[in-house]
């Protein structure tokens, strides 16, 4: 019974996670349209994943010398404040600051930093517990279980994002993660008994700091291309180069490295890395902004946007069981083009759409990016733990999902990037008007010959980020061919 208990607070934990993307990317639209700061608008996702790839592993480490349980709760404890605190960033619109700055999104994108290195605990943290507590012949049952929660969570996020935004108030896109994670850690804090026994380890928080600055200081001129001249930029890019060429030194000398660079020699392990990361970009190239184009080039409400994005993720879910099927009778090489041609064929159904496309047309679309990402996601994980012996796993898996998140963040700036420079070159000086045209009630107040220029302009700019996303999807496809051919489920390899 106490064992259930648990795993019933891991699952509620999970789900407060999982459904944390797709809430807050239906949603975001409305918060721009609230807070302004249109151009800050990829920071919100990217500034959260970064600060979550980075915390993750370094929990990972904390809870080998200090317990779960105790990790478990600082993190959860540090994304709930973060999640109040977002809810809050609309006060700051009202202080009489410089009004050249969006003072509620710049804040909403400082909250979200913290939020995401809070988030980095509550996946790793619920998923080592209930590793800890069953056996292993019991634990590919359980597991079925937390993959559940995704596929729940995919279904949620999106209906209930819209619903929020619509009847009651964007900010309970972040209050709702406030009663679930309290019960989580007050259900754990009673019925889970955990025994630590003190292991030597080296944190490398070095390392840790060194990631944070070397991707965000790449990342802050690529999205802010408009705002920052050329000086400013290249100092930027310099600081991010040095300081990942510092992290190269220092994870070589470390014991244990944030990045395991080591795992990069193998040729397999290399296009499972990397066809992690590619299927982050595109992801977020497509889900960050997919509820943009619908509410604004579709007209359509929240509501739609949230089903458009439940859709891919629903796909997902059921993706991943088919891929578990197709490469049990036939290769991981095999799913993996399937999966990649899937991506290719989804994405062209995106690039296809024009500012007169019904809704209906965008959905094949989006279930194919959906299939296909459970078959590549699939694929790639277990070929990442079937090619190693079982004192690297841990490690190999946590490379594949670290190099995911950073995909993940680095395909928000990236498509925030190309949004950007779109609309200024497309509709200049057109930032105030955009904000009215997310809100429904001020959208009519613009103007027919207004809205269809600035329609036309995210339109237009929106077709070069799923122009990106296929390139990304081409890229995956190729990572595919690096996994052995023969090699399945049935035939480990830890070559």
């Amino acid at each position: 019974m106490r064992r259930r208990v648990v795993t019933a607070a891991c699952m509620m934990a999970i789900f407060m996670a999982a459904v944390e993307a797709t809430i807050v990317a239906t949603a975001m639209p409305t918060i721009v349209s609230d807070l302004g700061g249109f151009a800050l608008f990829s920071w919100v996702f990217a500034a959260y994943l970064l600060a979550q790839a980075v915390s993750t592993p370094v929990y990972g480490r904390l809870a080998d010398l200090y317990g779960r349980k105790r990790m478990f709760f600082i993190g959860a404890t540090i994304f709930l404040v973060g999640s109040t605190a977002c809810g809050f960033t609309w006060v700051f619109n009202s202080f009489a600051l410089n009004p050249v700055i969006d003072w509620g999104m710049a804040a909403l994108v400082v909250f979200r930093i913290f939020q995401g290195l809070g988030a980095g605990s509550i996946q790793s943290m619920a998923t080592t517990i209930v590793g800890d507590i069953y056996p292993p012949q019991e634990r590919a049952r359980v597991q079925g279980w937390l993959s559940s929660v995704w596929g729940a969570a995919a279904i949620a996020g999106p209906l209930l994002g819209a619903f929020i935004v619509e009847h009651v108030h964007w900010a309970f896109v972040f209050w709702i993660n406030l009663p679930i994670g309290a019960a989580a850690i007050a259900i754990l804090a009673r019925y889970h008994d955990e025994h630590v026994k003190p292991r030597s380890h080296q944190i490398d928080l070095r390392g840790a700091v060194l990631l944070m600055l070397g991707i965000g200081a790449i990342l802050m001129p690529v999205i802010q291309a408009q705002e920052l001249n050329g000086i400013v930029s290249a100092g930027l890019l310099g600081a991010g180069i040095v300081a990942l060429v510092l992290l190269a030194f220092e994870e070589r000398r470390t014991p244990e490295p944030i990045l395991p660079f080591k795992l990069w020699r193998r040729r397999t392990m290399i296009g499972a890395n990397f066809g992690g990361l590619f299927l982050g970009m595109l992801l977020m190239c497509v889900v960050a902004f997919l509820p943009t184009y619908v509410q604004t080039v579709m007209d359509r409400s929240a509501t739609f946007a949230g089903f458009a994005v439940g859709s891919l993720s629903v796909a997902w879910s059921f993706g991943s069981v088919i891929a578990a099927r197709v490469m049990g009778v036939s290769s991981y090489r095999t799913t993996g083009i399937i999966g990649g041609m899937l991506l290719i064929a989804g994405t062209s159904f995106l690039i296809a759409l024009t500012q007169t496309s019904p809704f209906p047309w965008l959905l094949p679309g989006t279930i194919l990016i959906g299939f296909g990402m459970g078959f590549c996601n699939q694929t790639f994980l277990l070929v990442m733990q079937g090619s190693v012996g079982w004192n690297e796993r841990g490690v190999a898996t946590s490379s594949f999902l670290f190099l995911r998140t950073i995909g993940q963040a680095l395909g928000a700036a990236l498509g925030g990037a190309i949004l950007n420079l779109g609309i200024a070159r497309y509709a200049p000086a057109a930032d105030d008007m955009l904000g009215k045209l997310l809100d429904p009630a001020r959208r009519a107040g613009l103007g027919a010959d207004t809205i269809a220029h600035l329609t036309a302009a995210i339109a237009g700019s929106l077709h070069e980020v799923y122009v990106i996303a296929e390139v990304l999807a081409a890229l995956t496809l190729l990572m595919s061919m690096f996994v052995p051919p023969r090699l399945n489920p049935t035939q480990p390899s830890h070559h």
